[in-house]
């Protein structure tokens, strides 16, 4: 008997998107605790582009023999449970895998995971939508959970890049934890920001209590602190060195079920932004790639497998 496969996307060769290939690899069933999900949306992030350009193999993050999978977060259909799973088949879930050393990803048309690290999506909120929430929400979460309660002292709050998706979740949800937020962003993108409820600048001037460094400008934004500030950015891999007594976090995004499932129902209310702006086949993911890496584009490239 043949033994089942599904397709999924990875690099051989990490060269940037040309070297994307489509493979058939054979079909996993779950074991106890797990799921396999039906894919049905894995959305394009920046690091996907890193991963095909060889950027994380050069950093000895990756060292797969064969391929590496690619794809981090996805929405779909629940196919098949394991042991001990609660979720019964046929519900809409969305979820993340996270690290780089690994040969599967979520640019798969199927995709085994633990069922703990699952939200079921909301009913009124589309599985293209809500594909685009978990790896940027929970990096906008666990960012504020790091910078905390603003405190009394000083709660004036940057984020940098705050028209993308993880700048634009960060200015939604810090005002919860008391902070008061302005976003740094172009100019034809302030409508955008001020329609999250934050403040708006295009200027790069110091003195803030706390900057949320959603566009990754590491050294340029840790000088936008002020003394004894804090600081939180987005690349675990290179933290910026203390200074002026700022207090230096990196968020390390990880699954969380739990938090996941307050994301997307906030998404479905319109509380958090989902923007999707094109959806492609998954035999269209170099396209996908080199568009994204052009830039200046608002809402997320989705793959459909």
């Amino acid at each position: 008997m043949r033994t089942p496969t599904f397709r999924t996307a990875v690099v051989r060769t990490s060269d940037g998107p040309g070297a994307v290939e489509i493979i058939d690899v054979p079909l996993i069933e779950p074991g106890p605790g797990e799921v396999r999900v039906q894919v049905a949306a894995a959305p394009v992030n920046p690091v996907d582009l890193g991963v095909a350009a060889g950027y994380f193999h050069h950093l000895g993050l990756i060292n797969q023999p064969h391929h590496t999978g690619l794809g981090w977060d996805f929405a779909g259909i629940v196919g098949a449970t394991g042991a001990g799973v609660q979720l019964a088949v046929g519900t809409r879930v969305a979820g993340l895998v996270v690290g780089f050393d690994r040969d599967f990803g979520t640019y798969a048309e199927q995709l085994v995971v633990p069922a703990a690290d699952l939200a079921v999506v909301p009913d009124g909120l589309d599985l293209v939508a809500a594909a685009t929430v978990p790896l940027n929400g929970l990096a906008a979460a666990q960012i504020v959970d790091l910078l905390g309660d603003a405190p009394a002292d000083g709660d004036r709050l940057l984020v940098t890049g705050a028209a993308g998706a993880v700048g634009g979740y960060v200015a939604v949800l810090a005002p919860e934890r008391g902070w008061r937020v302005t976003g740094l962003a172009r100019a034809e993108d302030e409508e955008f920001v001020r329609g999250l409820g934050a403040g708006f600048t295009t200027r790069t001037v110091p003195g803030w209590d706390a900057v949320a460094d959603g566009a990754a400008l590491q050294q340029q934004a840790l000088a936008l602190v002020r003394d004894g500030g804090a600081f939180v950015g987005v690349r675990p891999n290179a933290q910026p060195a203390a200074e002026r007594s700022i207090a230096v976090a990196v968020v390390e995004t990880r699954p969380d079920g739990t938090r996941l499932a307050d994301l997307l129902a906030r998404a479905a209310s319109g509380d958090l932004p989902a923007r999707v702006h094109t959806v492609l086949p998954l035999d269209r993911v170099a396209e996908a790639h080199r568009a994204m890496a052009k830039g200046g584009v608002r809402g997320r490239y989705v793959l459909r497998p």
